[in-house]
């Protein structure tokens, strides 16, 4: 078989871009290149958008971590790049203050140390203490805020990451969505979290966890707490106690007892997920649930903690 020269030519071009592929990708492997996202475990995540905003924000923090405080006029030079139909990002020292904001600019100088959202959650401390969550790796937190240009609130999840400077100052950088979904994470987030705090604080934090302004109320999640036989500590609907409700004995919408299925589940582990079916607002039909339970120690007894979510549905 016989090639003409131009046939021939043109094959042994593209023998030699393979063959530069071949030496590029073996450099690439062979010199141990890694992503800036490796230490980001983001596996936790049901959803594209919540992946892409902790990205977002943990690439602020690694510019502002190089660069500390001269890394402000990139921001604002390139105030497009930081603010999308989406998010947007804002930073602030630790004690309050606003020191770039893209979504408000008006903002900026300003110390929201004391703002609350028309909830009365304090927003910085909130933020803060997440921060300080080993619980919480992205340091989330739910509330509800201002859109920017509108006249009105949305529900909002923002995510953090501290910066320390050279000269010892603290920073957080941090973005977040307006009606975001609702990730089995953050559930995880708030149960262990109580968790912890049941088992360090003992009988104290129970009244801490129950108020409606702290990191374990969002939205229409709330945190529990029931004992082994059913009877509750904090219920999961009121803020009160006036009744009795043994939730051994609760049914989902076909019948089943989530409840007692899970405390069988959890006499061999610590925490346990679990799905059931209940009515949406919205579509008006059966949908899944997501529940989380785990166990903790009160003294010399032993109590479950839970909340419930939407269970992650695609498209994600």
């Amino acid at each position: 078989m016989h090639f003409s020269k131009k046939v021939m030519k043109s094959l042994k071009q593209l023998r030699g871009i393979a063959i530069s592929l071949f030496f590029v990708q073996a450099i690439f492997l062979s010199s141990g290149c890694t992503s800036k996202y490796d230490e980001l475990d983001l596996s936790m995540y049901q959803y594209q958008d919540t992946k892409d905003l902790v990205k977002f924000v943990y690439d602020a923090s690694l510019i502002l971590k190089k660069e500390g405080l001269n890394s402000l006029g990139y921001f604002k030079k390139n105030h497009a790049l930081f603010k999308t139909k989406e998010y947007y990002l804002y930073i602030y020292d630790i004690d309050g203050k606003n020191i770039y904001h893209a979504g408000m600019e008006n903002l900026e100088e300003k110390n929201l140390r004391g703002v609350t959202d028309k909830n009365g959650k304090k927003i910085n401390a909130l933020i803060v203490g997440a921060l300080a969550n080993e619980n919480n790796p992205h340091a989330w937190v739910h509330y509800s805020w201002w859109k920017p240009g509108k006249f009105y609130s949305v529900p909002k999840s923002s995510c953090h990451f501290k910066v320390t400077l050279s000269d010892g100052r603290e920073l957080f950088v941090g973005g977040g969505i307006d009606y975001p979904h609702e990730e089995r994470e953050f559930i995880r987030i708030i149960v262990d979290s109580a968790t912890q705090l049941i088992e360090e604080k003992g009988e104290e934090a129970i009244a801490e966890i129950a108020k409606p302004t702290s990191q374990y109320n969002y939205r229409d999640v709330r945190l529990f707490a029931f004992q082994k036989d059913g009877e509750m500590l904090i219920s999961p609907a009121i803020n009160s106690l006036f009744l009795q409700i043994d939730l051994l004995k609760c049914v989902d919408e076909v019948g089943h007892k989530p409840f007692l299925k899970a405390l069988k589940t959890l006499e061999s582990t610590e925490k346990v997920w679990g799905i059931f079916m209940a009515k949406n607002r919205y579509k008006r039909k059966l949908i899944k649930k997501c529940l989380y339970i785990r166990k903790a120690h009160l003294g010399n007894n032993k109590i479950f903690l839970a909340a419930i979510t939407d269970l992650p549905e695609p498209p994600y």
